[in-house]
């Protein structure tokens, strides 16, 4: 995994909106007293829906406000790789680069991504719809391979349903994520292959 990094345009602030701050208030009172550090991931996770990335301003705000080190909320975000540490696309696009997906065609993934999107990670494209990079595994191996889009994941693609995807998004459209076959969750393609027989 490569390093992680805040992007070099910062904002001086951050804030959460009054309807945002009250969700905050509410899952922190959730925690026993000396535990609200508990909140931070779904913390940084209503912020980065807020802005849609995370500033360094809003994780010294989250530090400051779970009276945690800043330290410990850095290295939170840099860690996971589903927080955005710079301004991404409308449509950012996370292709796992795991061998499980790797196996099964996620090069070709992340092919269309570079001639849609531009050869550069995490770039944003013109129009400011697009953005993409590579992570490491989404947790759906079996599906492989897959991407993540905001919090959902399409799977089982091939570069023609990828296309077929993206070319959704761009239109302003929420395809229906999970499995891009006949298949149910993660269930054989083509439907179950045993205790398929219903006792009476």
């Amino acid at each position: 995994m490569s390093v992680r990094r805040y992007g070099p345009v910062q904002p001086k602030t951050f804030a959460f909106t009054a309807e945002n701050l009250a969700w905050c208030d509410k899952l922190i009172a959730r925690y026993p007293e000396g535990r609200q550090a508990s909140a931070v991931i779904p913390m940084l996770w209503k912020a980065q829906e807020q802005d849609g990335w995370i500033s360094e301003a809003c994780v010294r705000w989250i530090s400051e406000h779970l009276g945690m080190p800043y330290i410990r909320v850095y290295e939170i975000v840099t860690f996971y790789t589903m927080f955005h540490m710079a301004p991404v696309g409308r449509t950012h696009v996370q292709v796992c680069g795991t061998t499980p997906c790797m196996l099964r065609g996620a090069g070709d993934l992340i092919a269309v991504c570079k001639s849609r999107m531009g050869n550069v990670a995490k770039q944003v494209t013109e129009d400011g719809q697009f953005s993409w990079e590579e992570v490491e595994c989404l947790g759906a191996c079996v599906n492989a391979p897959l991407v993540q889009i905001f919090s959902d994941t399409y799977e089982d693609l091939d570069t023609n349903s990828f296309n077929a995807l993206l070319d959704a998004f761009a239109r302003g459209e929420s395809p229906k994520p999970g499995p891009q076959i006949a298949r149910t969750f993660s269930a054989p393609e083509g439907g179950p292959l045993t205790l398929t027989e219903v006792e009476s």
